[in-house]
């Protein structure tokens, strides 16, 4: 699956008064679109509900990568599942037990859609360990959850290489992605890159976003 780099611009720094605007002019050139849900529990910040990624599902046909960063990620499963979430991914730290991840990816996978887990960056990488042989997507979190606009800790690249040496699906990485950590990433063993401010920030979109794709090929 490494063969090919997915770019999945991440929408908490797109416009939301006008998203529409801000989708289609880029929807030939990504491969999904990444949507952080933030509940003001889990992480400080509060963002989009299951209404919102409907709309979201009712403009794109890409496929829509939901981050749900809250305390209670099975409680919304279904929500979110019926919004038109094809990925969801929830935080090993949002977990009280081991059962309650296998509930989680149990109950995505049983409305056959992809499935995933995320670690914050001071989460020891290990803990994934019992879990890769159940996951589509694997997210390394490279700034702390929460916020946009943050710089890339590098620190983190070891836990992509690690992963990425005994996991085959999706190795995403999210958080102060541009040209330069972008090779980083995967360099590592990255295969799937969220962006969001470096993209949205941008005044040309669209070149910053092939511009990624040639360093990347």
């Amino acid at each position: 699956m490494r063969d090919k780099i997915w770019i999945a611009p991440s929408l908490l720094s797109a416009n939301f008064s006008c998203l529409k605007e801000e989708i289609l002019p880029l929807e030939d050139l990504v491969d999904a679109w990444h949507i952080d849900v933030m509940d003001g529990h889990f992480v400080p910040n509060i963002t989009l509900g299951p209404f919102i990624v409907k709309a979201i599902d009712s403009i794109t046909t890409k496929v829509l990568d939901v981050h749900l960063m809250i305390s209670d990620p099975i409680k919304y499963v279904d929500a979110f599942l019926d919004a038109g979430a094809d990925f969801l991914t929830a935080h090993i730290e949002a977990f009280k037990k081991e059962e309650d991840v296998v509930e989680f990816l149990q109950r995505v996978r049983a409305q056959g859609r992809k499935v995933g887990i995320s670690i914050k960056p001071g989460t020891d990488v290990e803990v994934l360990d019992k879990f890769l042989p159940e996951l589509d997507l694997v997210l390394i979190m490279t700034v702390e959850p929460g916020f946009g606009g943050q710089r890339f800790i590098e620190n983190q690249l070891p836990k992509i290489e690690c992963i990425a040496r005994k996991f085959e699906g999706f190795l995403a990485v999210d958080g102060g992605i541009n040209e330069e950590t972008a090779r980083l990433a995967v360099e590592a063993g990255a295969n799937f890159l969220v962006a969001g401010s470096y993209i949205f920030n941008s005044s040309h979109p669209d070149k910053v976003i092939k511009s990624l794709r040639s360093i990347l090929s």
